[in-house]
This record gives structure tokens, sequence and C-alpha cells, in this order.
């Protein structure tokens, strides 16, 4: 071991100190006896079955962590993570995510009308997360009294959507801009002007309980139109709107 990743190990193991979260603890652990750490190891080994989100909790605490490709048991390319520039960590983010309150997260769902900010469909307040509209790690936490408008409560389908796409945004990667982020439909669903900086529109519905024999007939009429439910959902707002502009 040479001196520099002696040094280099010493840094890790004092920042642990003052890690709390679990996941960035074993993903830490991992890549200082290892080297780096697979996406396959973080399924298989450690039951993780988003590698991703487990990785972006040590980023999140503002450890640079560096992705890479490398291949799996089978052959397969995979991604992999290690440490990235120690001169890059940001030490004011080693205590994690602050908390949410129980009397915040009842006024975010009263606010939501019990909805998704995303897909807006309806559930019990336990299935929603509050998200942050901009990402942590574009903008870490608010400072002092949380603000409502700077949240929302997602489900959990749309807020795996959510990571994914923030993860793969050049933005959250490298620019860190928080007005950008607040212009793209994960970050401000309603109003919108781009989807991770890509130039496109996005809405997500979701039928809940007696509106399913609508989407039901919906899916019917699709079929006879030999049309993915998406397309046909389109050419029948089309067809709306035109006749709305016809007077």
């Amino acid at each position: 071991m040479t001196e520099e990743s002696a040094e280099y190990k010493v840094v890790i193991r004092q920042l642990l100190e003052n890690i709390s979260n679990k996941r960035a603890r074993i993903v830490i652990e991992h890549i200082l006896e290892n080297g780096f750490v697979t996406t396959e190891q973080l399924e298989k080994e450690y039951g993780y079955n988003h590698p991703p989100r487990a990785v972006r909790d040590v980023r999140e605490l503002g450890i640079p962590i560096d992705t890479f490709r490398t291949k799996d048991s089978t052959g397969r390319t995979i991604a992999a993570y290690r440490f990235g520039d120690l001169n890059q960590v940001r030490r004011g983010r080693l205590s994690g995510r602050q908390t949410f309150s129980k009397k915040f997260r009842d006024e975010l769902y009263a606010i939501s009308g019990g909805k998704c900010g995303i897909c807006n469909g309806a559930f019990e307040q336990r299935y929603l997360q509050v998200d942050h509209r901009v990402p942590y790690e574009v903008a870490g936490d608010t400072e002092g009294n949380l603000n409502p408008k700077d949240f929302m409560l997602v489900c959990g389908t749309c807020n795996r959507a959510k990571s994914w796409s923030c993860e793969h945004c050049v933005n959250w990667l490298s620019s860190k801009l928080p007005q950008v982020c607040l212009q793209c439909y994960w970050g401000n669903p309603e109003n919108h002007v781009h989807v991770a900086l890509k130039e496109v529109r996005r809405t997500d519905i979701l039928w809940n309980e007696n509106e399913v024999q609508v989407y039901e007939n919906l899916k019917k009429l699709a079929a006879q139109d030999e049309s993915p439910i998406p397309e046909y959902v389109k050419k029948v707002v089309t067809k709306q709107l035109g006749k709305q502009k016809g007077g």
C-alpha cells in the first residue's frame, strides 16, 4: 500500500465516525476494503434492489464517488463505484439529511390533498414520501424553517423514477443549478419546460379504485385502434382540443 492510499483510508475512516446512514456506511466500508463496489455486489451481497440509491446516499453525505464500468460474474458490463477526489468532500453534509416532523408531513399531506405530486394518484399518507423539489445532491437541505413550497409528497414508484432520471442528468452530475431543477418535470410537474434537460413535456396518470373501469374502457378502445394506450390518449386529447379550437 502506498503512503498516499494509506492516508486516503485514514481520511475516509475519520469521515465514517460522523455517518449513521446504514446503506452509506456499507458502501463506504466495502470500497475501503476492496477499492470499489459493483452493482452486482450491492444487489447480491447486501440485498439492495436499487444499487444507485445506496451509492447516492454516500454522495448526498458529501463524499465524492466516481462511476466506472466493469464486468459481472457472467461477463456482462455493469457499473462499479470508487471514491473520487477527497478534496471535493463537503464536510457540512456529513451529518446527513434532516428528518421531517409529523406536523410537517401532515401539512404537506393536507396541501397535496393526499395525492402524489407527480402522478396525482391518491394514497394513504404512509405510502407517500417527502421529496425535495430540488434534489438534495444539488442544493442540500433548506436552512432554518422548512418551506412546504420546497417539497412535495411522492409515491414510491414516482420517487424511484425521479431518482433514476436525476442521477443521469448533467445538472445533477456537474452543473448543480437549482433553477434548472425547478424548471424540470421532476421538480415542477405542473409547470415544466424540460425533463432532465431534454426538450419534452410529460404527464403521468394513475387511475384509482372507482376510476379503474375508465382505464379498462380506454384500454379496449386503444386496442380497437391498434394503438398503445399512451398514443391513443394523445389522439383523443388532440382531437378534443381541435374541436374546442374549431368552436
